[in-house]
Formats: structure tokens, sequence, C-alpha cells
């Protein structure tokens, strides 16, 4: 068990990690790093790489962090009822509904663990190990 006392290097690390992780998703679709196929950038999937790419790396950095978790995780909410339950679930799987709504069965599993832990970063902030902090915004 971790003490409390750790909280804030604890949640600076989860801000870091979940914003890289996002960030490579972004690359892969850009450029086509990481075992994906690049991605056109004025369609559907570049703007989502763009958001990914950007998002993630601001994440990371804990820059402007409400802002791009808070449009990080509306994009990851778009993906998951967009892509994973319309298309997937209902159109090329039809595995329909309820079933359709399950993340493990929709391969949704990554946008939505990616949409609710954008959301809580976007209500705390950055934290510690930031440029919010140092810029005085962390706190807020």
């Amino acid at each position: 068990m971790i003490p409390e006392r750790y909280t804030p290097q604890t949640y600076a690390a989860f801000r870091i990690v979940f914003g890289f992780v996002f960030m490579t998703f972004g690359l892969q679709k850009i450029f086509g790093w990481f075992g994906g196929p690049a991605q056109q950038l004025m369609s559907m999937q570049g703007a989502a790489g763009t958001v990914e790419t950007l998002g993630g790396l601001l994440i990371m950095l804990g820059l402007f962090t409400r802002v791009a978790a808070f449009l990080s995780s509306g994009e990851m909410a778009v993906a998951f009822w967009y892509i994973h339950v319309s298309v997937i679930a209902m159109g090329a799987q039809g595995a329909g509904l309820p079933i359709g709504l399950l993340p493990i069965m929709n391969g949704g599993v990554n946008a939505a663990l990616f949409c609710f832990a954008f959301l809580y970063i976007a209500s705390k902030g950055a934290g510690i190990w930031s440029v919010d902090a140092m810029m005085g915004a962390g706190k807020r």
C-alpha cells in the first residue's frame, strides 16, 4: 500500500504515463509509427491523431492541462460512442445491443479508460512535476 503522503507524486506519474501513452496513439495515426498505418491529416483519423499527439504531449508536460485533458476526454467519448458502439458494434461486427455497449466486446476499452482518466485529470489539474505548477497554475 502506498502511503497517502505520496499522493502528489503518484498522481503526477499517472498524468505523465497516461499523457505519454495517449501521445503514442496519436503518433501512430499521424506518422504510422509503432506498427500503424499513417492516416490522411484531413481525415477523421488524422484529426484524432492530431488531438491525441498534441493533447497527450500537453497532458504529459502538464501544460494547459485542464483544457488539454477535457478536449482529449471528449475525443475519447466520441471515439467510444461513434466508432466503437455505432460503427463496430452496430455495423461491421453486428454485436447489437446491449452487448455492443460493453467496451470489452466493441474494442473500446482504451477509449473508455482514456475518457475517464482525462476527465479526472481535467477536474484535478496538473499537480506537481508540471509546467502549469511552475507557472503557478497547477493548484487551481
